[in-house]
């Protein structure tokens, strides 16, 4: 990784038609093997958990050397398969802490190939020069049809017929069995899902309220709460749609669960951390809740086909899916194409848009006689002046500086004659982190 990228001048890309197939990428369109010094062919991508296969033909048409896993690691074994990686593609599973990252001398940025990335110690990867990249948005619509259809399902205990109905039970029946229509849906949490929630909901005929920490603006006719207390009080139906933090862990418990109304129901797909599940079992067991579905838990198995034990387990009108929310293969392509798309772009020319713990920067191209440098450091005062009193003495094309409050990212277009020099001068710098 010791060369530096020299960037080419831009080409037209010829994009497919809309829904179409296709393994190349617009990165792949302007960089062209033959034009770069850079060594594409020595990047070693490591992908867990079962990234979508379209993200794993995109990175290897940019002749990355791919390995793809669909289980998840952890400890040592996570460890030795990083100690060489420049790449590291995950989803929720993967927990990559501080150790871990100490482990992984060469990589270069980390793929969180789902919307959270509380899994990854952020504080860890920035201070190491690693840029964290997700995607906000593109299950954002499968997680809120899932929601709706076990809103449903809760109303109308189909859970419990059908279990009934496999056990050779007919029990037709309409006991505490309702319509949504004209029901109060409580979101917790009112981002890119809970907002898209909010339409689908009142789409069906529910009243929508919702309490969020940031002030956003309602769609529809949802109403904000200034509390989560009051949106407990007023719900029918409580949904939650929060990151995991200090401030949402164990957010719902026995004193939240009792401010419901009698017979309410609780839907979490967000955090396994945010509801205390044994008094969520207590709730649901002496009826003061009519019913809940959970999607996520405190304690995940790291594969499939692993045994599966919870408190909620044979809980009455208690609906249990395997962490499943965004877990659609619309949902799963639109994630690896966008988090492989921007894995490509910041491993090509630098670009950090996107990327949730680092600087933004996304620099045009400085043309076919120029070499990139790019320089992560510790952002302490008079490092500026340093890399400065080194660039003075030579062409330099373009140069950008972002900076967070513990470290500066800087890309820098220069004289290709000269950018080995000046990779060096800035490498044997105290403040350098990274520089390739």
């Amino acid at each position: 990784m010791s060369l530096p990228i020299q960037v080419p001048p831009k080409e037209p890309i010829v994009s497919s038609p809309v829904g179409s197939p296709t393994l190349s990428s617009p990165i792949n369109n302007i960089f062209q093997p033959e034009k770069l010094l850079f060594p594409r062919k020595q990047i070693k991508v490591l992908l867990l958990e079962g990234i979508h296969e379209d993200a794993v033909k995109k990175l290897q048409w940019e002749e990355f050397q791919i390995e793809s896993l669909k289980i998840s690691l952890k400890g040592e074994e996570l460890k030795k398969k990083l100690s060489n990686v420049h790449v590291l593609g995950i989803r929720s599973k993967t927990k990559v802490t501080k150790e871990i990252l100490d482990a992984a001398p060469n990589l270069l940025c980390i793929g969180c190939f789902c919307i959270g990335t509380d899994q990854v110690d952020l504080t860890a990867a920035q201070n190491k020069g690693i840029p964290v990249f997700n995607s906000p948005f593109c299950n954002s619509r499968s997680v809120a049809e899932l929601i709706i259809a076990q809103i449903i399902t809760l109303a109308r205990k189909l859970g419990d017929r059908n279990r009934e109905m496999h056990s050779g039970t007919w029990n037709k029946t309409s006991a505490n069995c309702y319509e949504i229509r004209g029901k109060v849906l409580g979101i917790v949490g009112y981002g890119h899902i809970g907002s898209q929630l909010s339409v689908l909901a009142e789409a069906m005929g529910m009243r929508v309220v919702f309490y969020d920490i940031r002030n956003v603006m309602p769609l529809g006719n949802s109403l904000p709460l200034p509390t989560l207390e009051e949106l407990l009080k007023r719900s029918d139906f409580v949904t939650l749609h929060v990151p995991e933090t200090p401030q949402t862990k164990n957010m719902i418990g026995a004193k939240e669960l009792n401010l419901m109304r009698k017979g309410a129901y609780l839907l979490n797909a967000s955090r396994g951390s945010v509801v205390v599940i044994s008094d969520l079992v207590k709730a649901l067991k002496s009826g003061q809740l009519n019913g809940a579905y959970v999607d996520v838990y405190p304690v995940e198995p790291s594969k499939n086909n692993c045994p599966f034990q919870n408190e909620l387990q044979n809980c009455p009108n208690t609906i249990l899916t395997p962490h499943i929310g965004g877990s659609t293969l619309e949902a799963q392509q639109a994630i690896g194409e966008e988090v492989a798309g921007r894995v490509i772009s910041f491993i090509m020319t630098g670009n950090t848009m996107g990327a949730v713990n680092f600087p933004q920067i996304d620099v045009p191209y400085g043309g076919p006689t120029t070499h990139r440098v790019l320089n992560v450091h510790y952002n302490h005062p008079g490092v500026l002046k340093e890399i400065n009193n080194i660039l003075s003495v030579y062409n330099v094309e373009s140069q950008v500086l972002r900076t967070t409050e513990s470290v500066g990212y800087l890309v820098a277009d220069v004289n290709a004659e000269a950018s080995e020099s000046i990779k060096q001068q800035i490498e044997s710098l105290s403040s350098t982190i990274k520089i390739r």
